[in-house]
C-alpha cells in the first residue's frame, strides 16, 4: 500500500513560512512606500507622488489601513484644497497655469481591475479564492448578453493581462519574502512529519490501521507489510509520493533526510517551481459552465486552464502512472481541496487504487480546526457520494498538522 501525500499552502504555513494569500497582499500595501516607482506596481495602481507622504505612516499594514491613512491625510489637509471626495480619494486644487481654474486630482486608484476585485472582495481569503475569482470573472464575460464577440474577446485579453500581472507580483513576493528570507532546506525539521512520510508505523494498533480502510483486504495488506516484513523490505514495498501544489521546495529537506535512511521520497511539483513552468489558473472542467467557455471557439478563453498548462511537462502523466501502479492511501497535508484543482483531485480520489483519504487538519489557537471544511471540499470532487463516504477517514483517526518555525537566513 503506497502513500500519496497531497500538499498545499498549509504545509508551508506549518513550517512558519509567510506564503498565505493574506501574507502576500498585506506585504504589498505595507511595503508600497518602497516601490511606488516600480513598473509592475504602476501597472496595478496609480498613486500621485506629490501627495504620497501618507505612505510613511507606520499604521499601514494592509489595504484597509492604507485606505484609512489616505483618508486621514486628505482630511488633515482639507484646508489646502478647494474641495475633496473621500470616496474617490480626489482633491480639488487651483491650477497655477492658464486658465487658472480648479482641477481635480485623484490621489489613488486601481489600474488593474482584477487586482482591485481581489482587494475589495472581503470573502477572498485563500489562494483557491483567487483562482475562483478569476474563473468567475471569465464566466461573467462569456455570459454577458450585451457584449458582441469582439468586445468579449477584448475583455478576456484584458483579464488575462491583469491576471498575469498579479502572477508576476506573487512570484516576486515568494522570491523576496520567502526564498531569500528563510532557510528552507536546512536540517531543521519535525520528527512527526518525517514519520508520516516514511511508512506505516509498527506501533500503530491493528484496530487503528483497520479503521482507516473500509475494505478488510486493504487492512490485511498493510498489516502484513508492517508486522510481517523486516524493516528493509517494508521500505522497499512502500512508495511515498508527494504531489506538491506549492511553488517552494520545502520538501527537499525531508527528501534528503529520508535518503539517509535509504528511503526514497518522490516529489512531483505539479504546479511547477518559481523558475520553471509555474502553473497558475483554474482547473475545474467539470463545472457546468465550462462547456460554454469551450464553445466560444477561441483558445484565448482557455489560456489559464490548468489542463493545458499541465501538458507543458510530464508531471501530470507521472501522477497518473503512479496511481495506476498500486493501491494507495491519500494523505492531505495543508491542501484545501478547493474546486480550482477539481479535475486532478477527482481523478485521484475516485480511482480504484485510492483506498482511503486521511486528513491532517489545521488546529487553530482557539481550539477549532478545519477538518470538516476540508472533507466538505473533498466531497465536491466525488461524483459517487457513497464511494466518498467509504474513503474518508473519520476525524478520531486523523491528527492536527505538526507545526514548526523554519529559521531565517539573517
Amino acid at each position: 500500500m503506497n502513500k500519496l501525500i497531497i500538499a498545499g499552502n498549509g504545509f508551508d504555513l506549518a513550517h512558519g513560512l509567510p506564503t498565505s494569500y493574506n501574507h502576500f497582499m498585506d506585504a504589498f500595501w505595507r511595503d508600497l512606500k518602497y516601490s511606488t516607482e516600480d513598473q509592475l506596481i504602476q501597472k496595478l495602481i496609480h498613486l500621485e507622488s506629490d501627495y504620497g507622504e501618507f505612505l510613511s505612516e507606520k499604521s499601514i499594514l494592509n489595504f484597509k489601513s492604507f485606505k484609512e491613512a489616505l483618508k486621514k491625510y486628505i482630511h488633515n489637509n482639507e484646508r489646502y484644497f478647494h474641495g475633496i471626495s473621500i470616496k474617490n480619494y480626489t482633491i480639488c486644487i487651483a491650477n497655477n497655469k492658464p486658465p487658472y481654474d480648479i482641477i481635480s486630482i485623484q490621489i489613488f486608484k486601481f489600474k488593474n481591475d482584477f487586482f482591485r476585485e481581489l482587494n475589495e472582495t472581503q470573502s477572498i481569503q485563500n489562494w483557491v479564492d483567487v483562482e475562483n475569482e478569476y474563473y468567475q470573472s471569465l464566466k461573467n464575460i462569456c455570459k454577458n448578453g450585451v457584449l458582441k464577440a469582439r468586445q468579449k474577446r477584448a475583455n478576456i485579453v484584458k483579464l488575462h493581462q491583469e491576471f498575469e500581472q498579479v502572477k508576476k507580483l506573487f512570484i516576486r513576493y515568494l522570491k523576496k519574502n520567502v526564498i531569500d528570507e528563510y532557510k528552507i532546506e536546512s536540517d531543521y525539521h519535525d520528527g512527526k512529519l518525517l514519520e508520516i512520510f516514511q511508512h506505516y508505523s509498527r506501533y500503530d494498533s491493528k484496530l487503528k490501521i483497520s479503521k482507516e480502510f473500509s475494505d478488510v483486504n486493504d487492512f490485511h495488506q498493510v498489516n502484513e507489510m508492517v508486522m510481517g516484513s523486516n524493516e528493509f523490505l517494508m521500505r522497499s514495498l512502500i512508495v511515498t509520493y508527494v504531489l506538491n501544489f506549492n511553488y517552494t521546495n520545502t520538501f527537499e529537506k525531508y527528501k534528503k533526510l529520508m535518503k539517509k535512511n535509504n528511503i526514497i521520497l518522490h516529489v512531483n511539483h505539479i504546479h511547477g517551481e518559481l523558475n520553471n513552468n509555474l502553473v497558475f489558473g483554474f482547473g475545474d472542467e467539470m463545472d457546468e459552465d465550462y462547456k460554454l467557455i469551450e464553445d466560444m471557439d477561441d483558445n484565448e478563453y482557455l489560456r489559464y486552464f490548468k489542463s493545458f498548462q499541465y501538458s507543458q511537462n510530464s508531471n501530470y502523466k507521472d501522477v497518473l502512472r503512479y496511481i495506476d501502479s498500486e493501491k494507495f492511501q491519500v494523505i492531505i497535508m495543508g491542501h484545501s481541496c478547493g474546486l480550482s484543482d477539481r479535475v486532478l483531485l477527482n481523478t485521484i480520489f475516485e480511482h480504484d487504487n485510492c483506498r482511503s483519504i486521511k486528513v491532517f487538519y489545521h488546529q487553530k489557537e482557539d481550539g477549532t480546526d478545519n477538518y470538516t471544511e476540508t472533507i466538505q471540499n473533498i466531497s465536491r470532487h466525488f461524483k459517487d457520494k457513497q464511494l466518498m463516504r467509504t474513503k474518508i477517514v473519520e476525524k478520531t483517526l486523523c491528527e492536527p498538522m505538526p507545526q514548526l518555525q523554519l529559521p531565517k537566513k539573517k
